[in-house]
């Protein structure tokens, strides 16, 4: 049996757990949920298999890149659903021109990228292979913060209204937000 629907939480940091709780609490019944997620999201599986009903699409494999398109083609195929992509940062890098598609076709999806400003996985990877202690410049390559990626601006520009999110209680706000109205929207989660 699933068991019940979390419980919006009331206060706490902006973390994993309490993300998994929102989208567990607020994923709306017959939502196409999107995942590339990648570190943020490991951990989304127990907190939202009580949501409303949904479905869930995620790779099985190792590519880069496929949320923001797999949203897209989700909207495409199932123009009645709400979709909700769950995106990590970088990965998000490789084909955030996909954005502008789900403007121009006026999809309904609600991209929340996980602003963490690394390839986090990578750097998993590197301590996978052995690399415990990689140097400054190794570091230097996994980083989004020099220059800063502005996902608000970057979406904008793309022709989708965005949002900018640093705290738990503004988080669930503006997901509720664009869970209500159609359209593309994007939340940036700083991390």
């Amino acid at each position: 049996a699933a068991g019940a629907r979390p419980e919006l939480p009331t206060a706490g940091a902006l973390a994993d757990a309490a993300i998994g709780r929102v989208l567990g609490a607020l994923i709306p019944e017959g939502a196409i949920v999107c995942d590339e997620s990648i570190t943020t999201g490991r951990n989304f599986f127990g907190q939202t298999h009580a949501a409303a009903p949904h479905s869930w699409l995620q790779l099985g494999g190792g590519a880069i890149g496929l949320g923001i398109p797999m949203a897209t083609g989700a909207a495409i195929a199932c123009p009645g659903r709400k979709v909700i992509a769950l995106q990590a940062d970088g990965s998000a890098l490789y084909t955030a021109q996909a954005l502008w598609t789900q403007a121009r076709e006026r999809l309904d999806v609600v991209t929340l990228i996980w602003s963490n400003r690394s390839y986090a996985i990578l750097r998993h990877e590197l301590a996978n292979v052995g690399a415990a202690n990689p140097g400054p410049k190794a570091i230097g390559m996994l980083t989004l913060d020099d220059p800063a990626i502005d996902w608000v601006s970057l979406t904008k520009g793309f022709g989708v209204e965005a949002r900018r999110v640093e705290n738990l209680a503004s988080f669930i706000d503006v997901f509720r937000g664009a869970l209500a109205r159609r359209g593309p929207f994007l939340i940036e989660v700083a991390l």
